[in-house]
């Protein structure tokens, strides 16, 4: 049997000091492209020195590699999502069901409360469908372009997108986070959901009531005119109709059914482009080569939607980027920076460094408000460290299961925290693969938005307020303790 060494302290924080350091210098040469190459390199070489160390204690290269095509298989699931994703937003953008959603937008939607409207809308519609990655790529990229007809602020709105459709999540029955946590830390799921409500309730009317004065202040920004404008560019370039919605509403139908993502953004993604070819005929015709047939250059155009996105030329610049983008091309970048974000990941928790941190913390959380704040910092930390949303429930939650009991708390307190601060910070952290694959559906980066993600940076910290005052600490029962 393999005999290994237990890491130091110095091993646990040698790779994580060069990932910061590293992360920090990539964003400083290369500012907003960072993400398109730079982080997976600072990702990579941070791999390296975990693998050297856990080759120095006593791990077999054959052990490590395995650790790390299991950290990648890991994020196969998510990368099939994300490349159907491209492909919806591409053949939606083609069909006129992105555009119809903006023009209809842009009839309704006062600047006012616009910001708060997007929160509350994404919150409705990720609490009915338990996902906040599939209301991100489809509701929050119109209402991307609803703020950019708006004179609105698109950072500020991808905030308002991320807060409302993390809270809808959150607190879904239908979310694998949902019922993550509480299987993990040993709750049951409906009283998870009811002990989340008295942190995630107020964080998220904070949040609201935030967007709502942002709003006021943004009101006088939107122009009637540029309004005009764009509607008038939507209408002369694509069929605007109510029927354009179809392929949207299929897609949330199927997800309230709990039809698997992939499956069903696919059916999403093909409606898009058979509803293309019914109903955008011109828009079509007007792509088209010259040297093409109809049906050849129809086929190709759709064809290209799927793998290289959709574009087109308004003579407006502005709603040439807005209409133009998708396919899976364009998420390859994403699926680069998931997998080596992975990979670091998991060779830091074979050689055991993360479990070197959860023992250091431990000791010096003697109360139950340090106790829930460490909980909360590690799962954050996690997020940072092992770039998933999952790890930073489980590693966590495996970690501090025994603790909790020790102490007296009930597992829901357990199962909050992990919800409180894991799946809440995941699409904060540009190299998280939550937080990369907003960077790819929204095309903003999470390093701007996060500043304006006010739920997911306001539910942490009420988390901590309520463990330090003891406000809705559940102990366990004698019940449970018979148990």
């Amino acid at each position: 049997m393999q005999e290994t060494k237990q890491a130091t302290i110095f091993d646990a924080l040698l790779p994580v000091l060069f990932l910061i350091c590293s992360l920090g210098g990539s964003v400083y040469l290369f500012g907003d492209s960072s993400s398109s190459g730079p982080n997976q390199i600072a990702l990579l070489f941070s791999t390296a020195i975990a693998l050297l160390i856990g080759l120095k204690n006593g791990f077999s290269w054959a052990v490590l590699e395995e650790a790390m095509i299991k950290g990648i298989t890991l994020s196969l699931g998510a990368i099939l999502i994300l490349f159907m994703v491209g492909s919806l937003i591409g053949t939606w953008l083609l069909s006129g069901t992105v555009p119809t959603l903006i023009y209809y937008g842009l009839q309704v939607i006062n600047p006012s409360w616009f910001y708060a409207a997007s929160c509350i809308l994404c919150a409705i519609v990720a609490m009915s469908i338990g996902s906040s990655w599939t209301t991100a790529a489809t509701i929050g990229v119109a209402l991307l372009g609803v703020a950019t007809g708006l004179g609105l602020d698109q950072v500020v709105t991808a905030g308002a997108v991320i807060s409302g459709a993390y809270f809808g999540d959150k607190l879904s029955p239908l979310s694998e986070t949902t019922n993550l946590a509480p299987a993990v830390a040993g709750s049951n799921l409906f009283d998870h959901i009811h002990h989340m409500l008295w942190t995630t309730v107020p964080s998220f009317f904070i949040a609201v009531v935030i967007f709502v004065f942002m709003g006021f202040n943004a009101a006088d920004v939107a122009e009637a005119s540029r309004i005009n404008e764009i509607n008038e560019i939507l209408q002369s370039h694509f069929n605007i109709g109510l029927i354009m919605l179809v392929p949207l509403l299929t897609l949330l139908t199927l997800a309230l059914k709990k039809m698997p993502a992939f499956p069903a953004v696919a059916i999403g993604a093909v409606l898009g482009a058979v509803w293309a070819l019914i109903f955008q005929h011109d828009l079509i015709a007007a792509q088209i080569a010259s040297t093409d047939s109809y049906l050849v250059g129809a086929t190709k155009l759709v064809w290209t939607a799927f793998f290289d996105g959709f574009s087109i030329k308004t003579g407006d610049e502005s709603m040439d980027s807005l209409l133009s983008g998708g396919g899976m091309a364009g998420m390859l970048n994403t699926t680069w920076l998931i997998m080596i974000a992975l990979l670091f990941g998991s060779v830091m928790e074979k050689v055991g460094l993360l479990e070197v941190f959860v023992k250091s913390i431990l000791k010096v959380a003697k109360s139950t408000g340090s106790l829930i704040t460490a909980t909360i910092a590690t799962c954050i930390g996690t997020n940072m460290i092992a770039a998933d949303q999952y790890m930073a429930i489980v590693m966590p939650g495996r970690m501090f299961k025994k603790e909790y009991e020790k102490r007296g708390l009930d597992n829901v307190n357990l199962s909050r925290t992990l919800e409180d601060g894991g799946t809440i910070t995941s699409p904060l952290i540009p190299w998280n693969t939550c937080g990369a694959y907003m960077q790819g559906v929204l095309a903003i980066s999470p390093l701007d938005y996060a500043f304006y993600a006010f739920f997911n940076l306001i539910n942490p910290v009420l988390a901590v307020i309520y463990a330090y005052l003891g406000i809705k600490i559940l102990k366990i029962t004698p019940k449970h303790l018979s148990n």
